[in-house]
């Protein structure tokens, strides 16, 4: 058995399939963990999202931003944008059944077995795991319960921008929501910086990606994620995180990670998007 972490799909359906295939994944036997975003920008987001849901107990996926913005959109209180590719999943007569095995997904995904924690974007300084873990949980029941529709009315904007517990109502979801699912910056005192979102180097005086902040309480965690596409390929070892988004949407390549050996395998994939646009 051997478990693989895939980044960022954004719809892009066939360079998974040939992936997988790469890979001689067996669903019977090996499980495979998606960062999050299946949906939006690529070709085949209604066909994606179908794929993973099927895969059933052998896939786990986190919740990242643009899938959100996918219920959000679905719920009244989102609107469409000129490069998304939902259109397709909000007509679908499998809608309803699709968007509430999307909502059900983790914000966090932690396997103490394989010493790995699986999220879409990144954790702010101040959580460990026990704190990281709890939030989630918090915002997970809102996402699956009857006040979902009136927390995608509160969800987008990029403030409070700093961590207090006593941070409370759609205030504190909102800012657990853009730690777990758009968090690249932000500074050392943990304020976040949600409009910066290019490589490290091309950031503003005093900006730092969240896993380079002196001192955070999650350093001694394996941390995967995705969302970053302009971030390096590379293992970042030193920090003990593994970023995996590797620009598929972009023409980049589409990555995985074989958890029990640390291997890397990537696919090349056609440019669906000029890069480095609509990020």
């Amino acid at each position: 058995m051997s478990t693989y972490a895939i980044g960022d799909l954004q719809g892009c359906l066939e360079p998974l399939l040939r992936l997988l295939d790469q890979l001689r994944f067996d669903p019977a036997r090996d499980r495979v963990w998606f960062t999050g975003d299946l949906v939006n920008r690529g070709p085949r987001s209604l066909e994606t999202l179908r794929f993973v849901r099927d895969l059933g107990a052998a896939a786990v996926t986190v919740l990242g931003n643009h899938d959100l913005h996918l219920l959000a959109i679905a719920a009244d209180h989102g609107r469409l944008k000129k490069k998304d590719t939902l259109a397709a999943i909000l007509a679908a007569p499998d809608r309803d059944e699709l968007l509430g095995w999307l909502a059900a997904r983790p914000l966090l995904h932690h396997d103490p077995g394989l010493g790995f924690t699986l999220v879409h974007a990144g954790l702010p300084p101040e959580w460990d795991l026990a704190t990281a873990q709890g939030c989630a949980a918090e915002l997970e029941a809102v996402l699956r319960g009857p006040d979902a529709g009136a927390f995608y009315a509160h969800m987008y904007g990029n403030r409070p921008d700093r961590w207090n517990t006593g941070l409370k109502g759609w205030e504190r979801l909102r800012y657990i929501t853009n730690c777990f699912t758009r968090l690249r910056y932000c500074d050392r005192k943990g304020r976040l910086e949600l409009t910066e979102k290019g490589p490290p180097g091309s950031q503003a005086k005093g900006l730092m990606p969240w896993f380079h902040v002196p001192g955070r309480a999650s350093a001694g965690l394996r941390i995967l994620f995705g969302h970053w596409s302009t971030l390096a390929l590379a293992h970042v070892e030193d920090t003990g995180v593994y970023p995996l988004d590797s620009g598929c949407i972009w023409g980049g390549q589409l990555t995985a990670l074989e958890l029990e050996t640390g291997r890397r395998t990537t696919l090349q994939c056609p440019e669906t998007l000029h890069p480095r646009r609509g990020l």
